[in-house]
């Protein structure tokens, strides 16, 4: 069996990730003492014992935990935003094309995308790389996210009994334009600048739609709405976690898409609307699923080279 250590099992992505492997037969977890899950020695006893360790810590933590590693054989998959843009790392989107999956199954060291990251990269990644969105083009995000996103202290605000009423309403953030997702958004991408951003959570715990709207005079050539659901839909016509809704799908839902349908999904969908001089794209997902724990579950399956699909949800 494959010997698997989650380092910040105790975290959101942590604990969704050990619910994922209930009911497999074909890895052993490694558990560590809960009053040394904080003592390096241990860990790095037990990470050099994994052939598989994930990381879901902080970003200085997670820096610190790759530092422990030996054992050559053992392969890190990071859940932080440590090592997203770090050449040396495979980053673990499958669906974007052969060559990052080719690179997840024979890395050593693998970065999970960002959940707001993984919305918009679907989008835009194909886009650039088929020359229909202009590297420079002045790209705009809003997305909105269930408040598990902002990990443990978020979730408690918003569960807490007696909860501050504001909490009621969306909260939206990252005015500064500093979010964490921006620097693998535009690397990943290729863009040549950084997208303006506008996040919010609101209240209900998972489930996130990123929209990313464009003016079809400003691409490098022309495209309807018509066209661009085909062509994406021609994009990723062979993978089972994306779905490339048909055209008008949001009409037919009565014209509103709410954003927590896919709690629980570990897939993701795409829905392309709009007219002739505007188009709006957009993902669903849950930002627990394909977000965070269901891509890094993805991506050990394909370490592993059983069914990319094994222990989740589609």
């Amino acid at each position: 069996m494959t010997k698997i250590f989650i380092d910040g099992s105790e975290g959101t992505t942590g604990l969704r990730i050990n619910e994922r492997f209930k009911g497999r037969d074909d890895i052993e977890i490694l558990s560590i003492d809960p009053e040394l899950r904080k003592d390096p020695a241990e860990i790095r006893r037990l990470i050099n014992q994994s052939d598989v360790t994930f990381l879901c810590l902080p970003d200085q933590a997670a820096i610190e935990a790759v530092e422990l590693v030996d054992n050559p054989d053992t392969v890190i998959i990071d859940a932080s935003t440590a090592h997203r843009t770090n050449p040396g790392w495979a980053y673990g989107f499958p669906e974007l094309s052969k060559e990052h999956r080719a690179a997840i199954k024979s890395s050593k060291r693998i970065a999970v995308p960002g959940c707001y990251a993984s919305g918009f990269i679907a989008l835009a990644f194909p886009l650039v790389k088929a020359g229909i969105l202009p590297k420079d083009y002045p790209v705009s995000i809003f997305a909105v996210s269930g408040y598990s996103g902002g990990g443990k202290k978020l979730i408690a605000a918003y569960e807490e009994e007696g909860r501050d009423p504001k909490f009621d309403s969306a909260r939206m953030y990252a005015w500064g334009q500093t979010h964490k997702h921006l620097k693998e958004m535009k690397a990943i991408t290729g863009l040549s600048r950084e997208p303006l951003f506008s996040p919010l959570t609101t209240n209900y715990h998972s489930g996130m739609i990123v929209q990313v709207p464009l003016f079809t005079d400003l691409l490098k050539s022309h495209k309807s709405p018509a066209e661009l659901q085909s062509f994406f839909a021609d994009y990723y016509k062979d993978e089972k976690f994306i779905k490339v809704q048909p055209l008008g799908a949001d009409v037919e839902a009565g014209g509103a898409l709410f954003s927590d349908a896919c709690a629980g999904f570990d897939g993701m969908e795409i829905f392309v609307t709009g007219n002739e001089d505007r188009v709006m794209l957009a993902t669903r997902f849950d930002n627990l699923g394909k977000g965070a724990s269901g891509a890094a579950v993805q991506c050990l399956n394909i370490v592993m080279g059983c069914a990319e699909d094994k222990g989740l949800s589609l």
